[in-house]
């Protein structure tokens, strides 16, 4: 309880449509107030309100790779009313999640955090080098449960990539048109690509920008390394002289390539790391890069909770400059 009471003090009588955030919203000229509204919503809740950061609990692992995987190392975490009340108690930006998940407590906490419903998912029962997404829930479940967006994963590099851009397309444009915001996880991945290549520079910062030309509003992406996966954009790179040495300079190229900046840029976790530290060195990097944010998912909620609020506090502050 002293937990949630520290963030609500934060908040209480901050201005939360800040310039900043106005700033953000005139980035998407073409979308209607009702979808404007929520992306103003995703900026002006939680810790983070009005400084243009986002950090999103997204709990979709158990779908991508199974129950035990995903929580037998915090059996608290099968429920799904845990991180509902993990995002809400640390102060998150809004919580996203797969249809079930998001039913089975979006009742009782109705109005208490922003959702983002994750409308489509790939299960790991299957092996295959290019995987292909099902389309797993609809706008009308995204409206029925008060959500204020929709998550949808691509997988620029796989067989299948172009029928999910198709369907993103469709959905996308469903989407707006109810006034909701859209949420592209752009995950590089198939046989035409190495395994490094799925985090190299040239191909993250490529995932980002397909993410933006089919309408994402907010695109996640993995960090890169420097690694340059394609030959030809290889002598892009060395003609242009690109900087990619460092992380920042590589979230930087990254946020630039997604409009120059002007598309909603957050960087996912990855898998649970044991240090702390290791975690917010990443941070600090998407901070310094012009990163808007974080959107972590193991490495918070297979974390006890206590544990895991103080770390993504911990994350906010880092954001904010609180926390060098």
């Amino acid at each position: 309880m002293a937990v949630i009471e520290t963030m609500v003090g934060r908040e209480k009588g901050a201005t939360h449509m800040t310039d900043r955030v106005r700033e953000i919203l005139s980035w998407y000229e073409s979308d209607n107030p009702g979808t404007k509204t929520n992306i103003a919503r995703l900026l002006t809740h939680g810790y983070l309100a009005g400084t243009g950061k986002l950090v999103i609990l997204p709990v979709d692992q158990g779908f991508e790779h199974g129950p035990a995987r995903s929580f037998a190392v915090n059996p608290p975490a099968y429920d799904p009313n845990y991180h509902f009340e993990l995002a809400i108690a640390a102060g998150c930006n809004a919580y996203a999640a797969p249809l079930g998940f998001i039913e089975a407590a979006a009742a009782r906490h109705a109005g208490e955090i922003p959702l983002i419903l994750k409308a489509n998912n790939n299960d790991s029962l299957y092996a295959t080098k290019d995987p292909n997404s099902a389309v797993t829930a609809s706008v009308g479940d995204a409206l029925r449960l008060g959500c204020v967006a929709i998550g949808f994963t691509i997988y620029p590099g796989s067989a299948h990539a172009q029928g999910m851009y198709e369907q993103l397309r469709e959905l996308a444009e469903e989407a707006k048109s109810v006034g909701l915001a859209v949420v592209v996880w752009s995950y590089p991945r198939g046989t035409s690509l190495s395994k490094e290549g799925e985090t190299a520079i040239d191909v993250a910062a490529y995932a980002a920008h397909i993410a933006a030309q089919l309408g994402a509003h907010v695109i996640k992406v993995k960090l890169p390394t420097d690694y340059i996966e394609q030959a030809e954009a290889k002598k892009a790179y060395d003609k242009a002289r690109v900087p990619i040495g460092t992380l920042v300079e590589r979230v930087r190229h990254v946020v630039e390539s997604a409009f120059d900046g002007r598309r909603i840029v957050i960087f996912s976790g990855g898998p649970k790391k044991d240090k702390d530290e290791d975690v917010f060195d990443e941070a600090r990097a998407i901070r310094d890069g012009g990163g808007f944010g974080s959107i972590i998912g193991r490495n918070s909620f297979q974390r006890p909770k206590e544990h895991a609020i103080q770390f993504l506090q911990t994350i906010m502050k880092i954001y904010t400059g609180e926390t060098k």
